[in-house]
């Protein structure tokens, strides 16, 4: 709350720099609260459960992020993971060969908002259907709520821009969701899985996981440690560090950085694009 005021007050302040600056803070922030809101999925926030769905929502309203159709995914990738029924919430597949194209469409995924649009109108409509499998009654339900909330929240910032708010819609919200945490977001969540061996069960070879620093690990909210969180889901993720000894020594995708992690992933797609050359010159 207080990066949240801080950015606010920066926007506010009315000067370019600052005004950059607050944007730069306000989007860096969304990005963190998806991943706090990632801890309240698994119910290992608070002792008892009835606060992880309040805070939850709150955490991913900023982002569109509905708290229960992510949980019911994200379990869901938890079970699956390494098999084609993995149904991650944020869509990347980690089994294409990392393009120029492909890490643009990822950062910018623009996309995923015309989904959550969709899922928008068909629950006014009271016709929203799970489309990954399963779901109980009630999580359809909140997964409903919570995109009419969504909903609500948009018609809301309509109404602001129409009465010459606009400005501070801009400026607090649009901007920042989209031109800094959605491809940051995309970059946090990038090293979980790709370059690893997805097609086995084996959390040891299909997930990996950074060192870091103190504020790597903070800003993730632990995600860098990802084959110590899908190896016990149900450990608050402040205790993963304590298996992260034992995971250096037996996991087979680790890296200490995530400067390291980022320059294998550019390395990558540089040779991806020389292939791309060669075989249209090649063709020729």
């Amino acid at each position: 709350m207080a990066l949240g005021a801080a950015g606010i007050a920066l926007v506010l302040a009315g000067h370019p720099l600052t005004l950059v600056a607050g944007i730069l803070l306000l989007g860096a922030l969304y990005t963190h609260m998806v991943e706090l809101q990632h801890q309240c999925l698994h119910h290992s926030a608070f002792v008892k459960g009835p606060p992880h769905r309040v805070v939850g929502v709150l955490l991913g309203l900023p982002m569109l992020v509905s708290y229960s159709h992510y949980r019911v995914r994200h379990l869901q990738h938890h079970r699956f993971l390494g098999t084609d029924q993995d149904t991650e919430f944020f869509g990347f597949d980690t089994r294409q060969p990392l393009t120029f194209g492909l890490m643009a469409r990822g950062m910018f995924d623009y996309l995923r908002l015309g989904g959550v649009a969709r899922d928008v109108y068909r629950s006014w409509r009271g016709t929203w259907q799970y489309d990954a499998g399963k779901i109980s009654d009630k999580m359809r339900a909140d997964t409903v709520g919570e995109h009419r909330l969504m909903g609500a929240t948009a018609l809301a910032a309509v109404a602001l821009s129409a009465a010459g708010f606009g400005e501070y819609v801009l400026t607090l919200w649009l901007l920042p969701m989209l031109l800094v945490s959605t491809p940051l977001h995309f970059l946090v969540e990038l090293p979980e899985h790709i370059r690893c061996d997805n097609d086995t069960t084996d959390v040891l070879r299909n997930t990996r996981s950074i060192s870091g620093s103190w504020f790597s690990t903070w800003y993730t909210n632990g995600n860098n440690l990802h084959v110590e969180h899908h190896a016990a889901m149900t450990v608050p993720i402040n205790r993963l560090h304590e298996r992260h000894e034992e995971v250096l020594r037996f996991a087979k995708h680790t890296d200490r950085s995530y400067w390291s992690f980022y320059g294998g992933v550019v390395r990558e797609v540089m040779a991806s694009a020389r292939r791309s050359t060669a075989a249209r010159t090649g063709s020729r």
